[in-house]
């Protein structure tokens, strides 16, 4: 337990760039454009959280925050495996789904998530603003996406441990500005 304390607070560093890819999501939603997340195993649940609490609400009753997970789809996930291969499953959905002006998080606890690397410069060639949530001192990823928020531990448990924490801060401080943008 002491491990995981000490990882969030060494993640307290990381300040800097949470509060900058707030803002990032908050400018994103009040051009009307959408959030759109994605990664493997039990970051795929993290994506599909993060984009729950925007679409339902984290804390408080606001309209709706368009965001989506690209992970819910088995259909599509399958159909795209089978015909294209597993590494694809993220950029043909980027491919159609993702706009100039959107902002795609790619969630990768190592780093070096070939799919979500490949739907990361998909969705930049659409013109998307990326966000990585990564872990293992950022990976290769670190060096494709826009904005990095690293934990810095090669511990999968650990860094999703963190990566759930920082998530919330950024559903709670978004929805705050957005709820204050909303109520003025």
């Amino acid at each position: 337990m002491r491990d995981s304390a000490n990882i969030i607070l060494e993640s307290i560093i990381l300040s800097d760039n949470i509060e900058n890819v707030i803002d990032i999501i908050f400018n994103c939603i009040m051009k009307g454009k959408k959030i759109v997340l994605f990664g493997n195993g039990g970051s795929s649940a993290d994506s599909q959280h993060i984009a729950a609490e925007f679409v339902g609400r984290f804390i408080l009753n606001r309209k709706s925050i368009a965001a989506l997970s690209l992970t819910t789809d088995s259909s599509i996930l399958t159909a795209i495996s089978n015909d294209f291969s597993s590494e694809d499953i993220f950029s043909r959905q980027c491919e159609s789904l993702v706009s100039d002006g959107d902002v795609v998080i790619g969630i990768s606890t190592s780093g070096n998530s070939n799919n979500v690397i490949k739907g990361l410069k998909k969705a930049k060639d659409n013109g998307a603003i990326t966000i990585g949530l990564l872990g293992n001192f950022g990976g290769k990823i670190k060096d494709i996406v826009d904005h990095a928020i690293i934990v810095h531990s090669t511990s999968t448990p650990k860094i999703q441990e963190v990566h759930r924490v920082i998530s919330h801060i950024i559903c709670k401080l978004v929805e705050e500005k957005y709820f204050e943008r909303e109520n003025e």
